[in-house]
């Protein structure tokens, strides 16, 4: 592994019951910082975050996943970025096989493959996104990025799923991902409505 620094950046709302063992699991494996960006929780989420170690941004109202996203690759100061859930879905053990082709000067972006995509839109994205990119699972959240491609993207629409790919790919990114199994979370899936609104989007990508 390089001397690359590296930046862990966690979006969180209402996760106070969960992110405690996030974070304590990636501080004791790596030498990281861990920023959270809590957005506007009614819950103990960013005390909690704060007392285990973390950097914590909290946003002054409920902006969402994406916009909360943003303002963690704006904030972070490592040279790599990752970018993971609060929820305990993503292992914090996979993240190194995540920023090691990135460390290396292999790739400048790699995404978590997950064993599954729940959700129809989804599935309908990935499709779309392997028409223009070797990538299987261009949804998930759980990615490593250089800071330098951090600081191109844009990130339109409703989420990142499809676009964020897309977007690397005509930034002229070298792209991977590896193999990712979920972790245990007992949180909820909610079905992806704004998916659908997310998808002209993710064709104008494409065009």
């Amino acid at each position: 592994m390089s001397s690359s620094t590296v930046t862990v950046i966690i979006p969180a709302y209402n996760e106070a019951a969960r992110i405690s063992s996030v974070i304590r699991t990636i501080t004791d494996m790596y030498d990281y910082e861990v920023l959270v960006i809590d957005d506007c929780s009614i819950d103990d989420t960013a005390a909690i975050a704060a007392e285990h170690g973390a950097s914590v941004i909290t946003n002054e109202q409920n902006y969402g996943y994406l916009e909360t996203l943003q303002r963690g690759l704006r904030a972070a100061d490592g040279d790599i970025l990752v970018t993971m859930d609060a929820d305990g879905e993503h292992r914090p053990v996979d993240i190194e096989p995540l920023v090691a082709p990135i460390a290396s000067g292999q790739k400048d972006l790699m995404f978590g493959k997950r064993e599954g995509y729940p959700r129809p839109s989804e599935r309908l994205f990935s499709w779309l996104v392997r028409l223009r990119v070797d990538v299987t699972d261009s949804g998930s959240g759980f990615r490593a990025l250089r800071q330098e491609l951090a600081e191109q993207l844009t990130l339109p629409g409703e989420c990142t799923c499809g676009t964020l790919v897309l977007e690397a790919h005509e930034a002229g990114a070298r792209i991977g991902e590896v193999p990712t199994p979920a972790g245990d979370t007992d949180k909820p899936r909610r079905t992806g409505w704004w998916h659908w609104k997310h998808l002209p989007y993710v064709l104008k990508s494409l065009l």
